[in-house]
Formats: structure tokens, C-alpha cells, sequence
């Protein structure tokens, strides 16, 4: 099994010692589509899945969900987080064992979320569908979290769906912490439309998935590689980073095309191991 390059008391130890910088950015890597992002003291969670619920309910299928990467931290342990997200409903984004101990672990703790699955966050949270920790967001609202400003970008997890209501079921973030843009596309491929309001928004720094689609693995599919890489160049992405790889043995994929491609096309990226820091000086 993977070993995150910090873990537990050293990557808290690391989020201490980032606090001496206030004025950059920090980001860190956490698995799967899970990062901690870090500004001005403030502590911003994207999709975190920090337990082992999905091995467990699939441990007696034919899908058995084995992790690939060691977790990096126990969500309990991080208690000082302002706001947490979820780009949708699937469970290694919007998880109940990971998001139960956070809001314990933090009180005044909010979570950003498509509005078309507010009812369905509530119920994983056990806590009232009006509860005002819950932010609902689409792609008309913006929101303001912990001076985080929230904007929702469509996301299409093979397709485009929308509810009855025709909220957006799968969403990616723009978000501003200020002087940065960031963008979380959440689990997405490319649609038309998509690297232009990207480029508009003027994306200093971008998480994009990277495993792929297959048939055989009967998960909704991702950006592969080369294709994020081609995304984050036709949007004049300052910095990518790739994600959603070495989590589950069954839905991985290897970084080195992804690399490849953005060496082709002169695109900035980075790759994060578990755990790992970056930082964005002003």
C-alpha cells in the first residue's frame, strides 16, 4: 500500500508550520479528489474521503473497493476547518463517515454543495434539511464561505444531468481566496462550453481527475490524462494538478500520460503524492 509522504502528526505538524506564511497559498493532497487548501489562517476541505466506508460496503461484491493509498489523516483530527464541499452525491465525495466526525470536530464547520442533493446531504449528516450549515449552490449562485467565494461550473460525469427541478446534479467550483482562482471540476469530462468560461474566470490553479472511463469498471467516467491536460491548456490554466488515481485498485490510472501530455503541450502542472504540500507565494 501506498504510504502518504506526510501522515497524522507530521501532516498536521505541516499545516502548523505552513500558518507562518499567511500571505501564500498551501495546498495538500489528501487522495482521491480530497484536498485541504489553506489562506489568510483560513482552511478550506474539497471532497474529502478520509475512511474506509466504501471498502466495507463493497467488501462482498465484485467490485471490492481496496485502497491503493494509506489515509492520510482521521477527520476528527482536523478541527479547524471553515468550510467543506461536496461536488456531488457519489460517496468518495460526499462521504458520512468523513463528514460526521468534521462537524464534530467543528462546530461552526459549513458545507457547499449542489442543490440538487441538499435533502440527500442533510440525511447523510443527520441534521435538518434547513439546517443554514448546509450552502446550496448551482451554476447561477455565488456564495461567500469563510471569504471563499464559491461559484458552481456544471460538470458532466459522462453526461450533463439535471433534476426534475433542472438544478445541476454534478457540479465543479470556482473558487476565490484572493489574489487566486481556483478550480475543483469535481468528477467531469470535457463539454463544450467548458474551457471557455474557464479561460474566462482566468484559473490560476485547477484539480482535474485523470482515471478515465472504462466500461468494465461500471463507475461513470472521468477526464483521462491527456484529456485534463488538454482541458487545463485550452482554458490558459495557470498550474494543474491531477487527481482521483491510487485510491481504488479498480479505478486508477497511471499520471505518466497525463505528464506526458502536458510536457507536449507546454502546460505547468505538478503532481501531488498524498499528504503532500504545494504553496503559491503572492
Amino acid at each position: 500500500m501506498i504510504k502518504p509522504v506526510l501522515q497524522d502528526d507530521a501532516f498536521l505538524a505541516d499545516v502548523r508550520a505552513a500558518r507562518a506564511r499567511p500571505a501564500a497559498l498551501h495546498v495538500w493532497w489528501l487522495g482521491q479528489s480530497g484536498f485541504l487548501v489553506q489562506w489568510q489562517g483560513r482552511h478550506l476541505l474539497f471532497d474529502p474521503y478520509l475512511s474506509d466506508s466504501l471498502t466495507r460496503k463493497y467488501a462482498a461484491t465484485d467490485q471490492p473497493h481496496e485502497r491503493m493509498t494509506e489515509r492520510v489523516i482521521a477527520p476528527e483530527r482536523l478541527d479547524f476547518i471553515d468550510v467543506v464541499t461536496s461536488t456531488h452525491a457519489h460517496t468518495d465525495h460526499l462521504d458520512a463517515d468523513t463528514l460526521g466526525p468534521l462537524f464534530t470536530a467543528n462546530p461552526g464547520l459549513r458545507l457547499v454543495a449542489p442543490a440538487a442533493h441538499r435533502a440527500l446531504g442533510a440525511q447523510r449528516l443527520a441534521r435538518p434539511a434547513a439546517d443554514p450549515a448546509l450552502i446550496d449552490l448551482d451554476d447561477r449562485v455565488e456564495a461567500t464561505v469563510a471569504g471563499f467565494r464559491f461559484t458552481g461550473v456544471p460538470a458532466a460525469h459522462e453526461t450533463l444531468e439535471r433534476d426534475e427541478s433542472g438544478r445541476h446534479r454534478f457540479l465543479g467550483f470556482l473558487v476565490r481566496a484572493g489574489p487566486w482562482t481556483l478550480y475543483h471540476s469535481g468528477d467531469t469530462v470535457d463539454y463544450p462550453g467548458l474551457a471557455e468560461r474557464l479561460a474566462a474566470a482566468r484559473v490560476d490553479l485547477a484539480f482535474l481527475p485523470i482515471n478515465g472511463r472504462a466500461p468494465e469498471r461500471r463507475v461513470s467516467g472521468n477526464l483521462d490524462g491527456p484529456e485534463a491536460a488538454r482541458l487545463a491548456h485550452a482554458a490558459g490554466i495557470g498550474l494543474v494538478v491531477p487527481c482521483h488515481y491510487e485510491m481504488f485498485a479498480f479505478n486508477t490510472a497511471s499520471p505518466a500520460a497525463f505528464a506526458s501530455e502536458c510536457a507536449r503541450l507546454g502546460q505547468r502542472q505538478q503532481m501531488l503524492r498524498a499528504g503532500g504540500r504545494l504553496s503559491l507565494a503572492v
